[in-house]
């Protein structure tokens, strides 16, 4: 009997150039900025590279889902790049977040840690078994940490240091509990991309605003 032969696979930058994926990697350009500004402690910006992470994170899926002719290997490279990019975005940064606010003391590498293995055992819960249904998720999606921590920042001016320090810490736990609980949270789609798109532009509006402060 003649071997099957397996058809050679598409080179990898085939994959990078599809739309979705190339919004993929927008996103991820912005979570790089927000985790770079994280870390020079310069937080409105970090701030408004973290929530445009969210939106590009939910733009490429709406993309995908209004696309034709996708084959199924695109598609499959796409659930792999977004749910690696997802590991930098919403595990990552949240980590160096909390580490760069605690002015990397070592304490804070626990708290680190904890938000980090949170998220990567729940994108592999996911990727293993997927959703609840079409509509639920098992455990709270890990982008609304981002989205949260995002609001919870615009307070930080007005609150003491060490305050603000006590509620982020106990923010990001209370969080990473959710994203591994076993509990049943709904899917965010259809509209509501519009609604984190306008909340993603007030944010930025009012973290620029800060940001221009800082520089007077």
């Amino acid at each position: 009997m003649a071997p099957i032969l397996k058809r050679e696979p598409h080179p990898m930058l085939w994959f990078a150039k599809d739309p979705p994926n190339l919004i993929s990697l927008v996103g991820l350009g912005s979570a790089i900025i927000g985790i770079y500004y994280a870390i020079l402690g310069v937080f409105p910006a970090a701030m408004i590279g973290f929530i445009w992470a969210v939106v590009f994170d939910w733009l490429d899926g709406r993309v995908a889902r209004k696309m034709s002719g996708r084959t199924k290997e695109q598609r499959e490279y796409g659930a792999q790049l977004d749910s690696l990019i997802d590991v930098i975005s919403f595990g990552v940064a949240p980590m160096v977040l909390l580490l760069s606010v605690g002015g990397f003391q070592l304490p804070f590498m626990l708290g680190g840690f904890v938000v980090l293995a949170a998220a990567v055992i729940r994108l592999a819960y996911f990727n293993t078994f997927g959703m609840v249904d079409g509509s639920t998720y098992r455990g709270l999606a890990l982008d609304n940490n981002v989205i949260i921590l995002v609001a919870l920042f615009a307070f930080q001016p007005v609150l003491d240091p060490s305050v603000f320090l006590i509620v982020l810490f106990g923010l990001l736990m209370v969080l990473a509990s959710l994203n591994v609980a076993p509990i049943k949270t709904p899917k965010l789609g259809g509209n509501w991309y519009f609604v984190i798109l306008v909340y993603a532009i007030a944010m930025t509006a009012l973290y620029t605003w800060q940001l221009l402060n800082l520089a007077l």
